[in-house]
């Protein structure tokens, strides 16, 4: 199967904000906060144009201890983005927050990247850099949506054990809703990507399966550990 794919101009890529400030019109006047959407959207902007530019220098230069270096940004800053609707215990939490995402994140990487796709070299960026980017955000997504469960739980009064339970249920809609979805409503990212590439469509579904238990596997991991260990500060709250 050969395709090449469709180079995107500046002047094309403009019509794609049409709908978008279609959107940011309802937000205007609906009295909503149209503002940070604005923001956001603004600041996608510049780190996707920033992340061309960087990620172009990481496959260049193919350093094992760039690409650790790009890992570990991304650990502490999801790890931080994670309990942002925490609004107290942050600080004390976030120790737990970042082994969480380490040992869930870390461990379905390592077990992806070394036994199933067997990356030589180990670190190789064009693989490494972008897994890791997919793992480390629904691990960050799960444990953040388990945090605001389980104190919203505690507001409720409930003990602990059902706190944890419910929360993790919570933690895990998202990614098991995806399962689900997969195939038959959506065609993920990563899969569509390889197919728009040319790769034939049985192995870009291979790769997507990898994907899915992966995220599964690290969003799981890591939101359990979080609750085990948020407990301490659950009950002394």
């Amino acid at each position: 199967m050969n395709a090449t794919v469709t180079s995107i101009s500046l002047v094309d890529l403009s019509f794609a904000f049409i709908p978008v400030f279609f959107v940011l019109y309802i937000f205007y006047r609906w009295q909503l906060n149209a503002l940070n959407a604005s923001y956001a959207l603004f600041r996608m902007l510049i780190q996707l144009l920033l992340i061309g530019y960087f990620l172009a220098f990481i496959f260049e230069a193919k350093s094992a201890w760039i690409v650790g270096l790009v890992l570990i940004i991304m650990l502490l800053a999801s790890s931080w983005i994670a309990l942002g609707s925490i609004k107290k215990h942050r600080k004390e939490l976030y120790l737990y927050t970042l082994i969480a995402i380490f040992i869930g994140g870390g461990s379905s990487l390592l077990l992806m990247t070394q036994a199933v796709l067997h990356l030589n070299p180990w670190f190789e960026p064009h693989y490494m850099v972008p897994l890791a980017g997919m793992v480390f955000a629904n691990a960050m997504n799960s444990v953040s949506l388990s945090a605001e469960r389980l104190f919203s739980e505690k507001k409720q009064n409930i003990p602990f054990t059902q706190a944890r339970n419910t929360a993790f249920q919570a933690s895990m809609i998202p990614v098991i809703n995806s399962l689900f979805a997969v195939g038959l409503v959506s065609l993920p990212g990563m899969m569509t990507g390889q197919i728009l590439s040319g790769i034939d469509p049985f192995i870009a579904a291979r790769y997507q399966i990898m994907i899915m238990a992966m995220i599964f596997s690290g969003s799981g991991i890591a939101s359990a550990y979080f609750l085990t260990r948020a407990k301490k500060v659950f009950e002394s709250i």
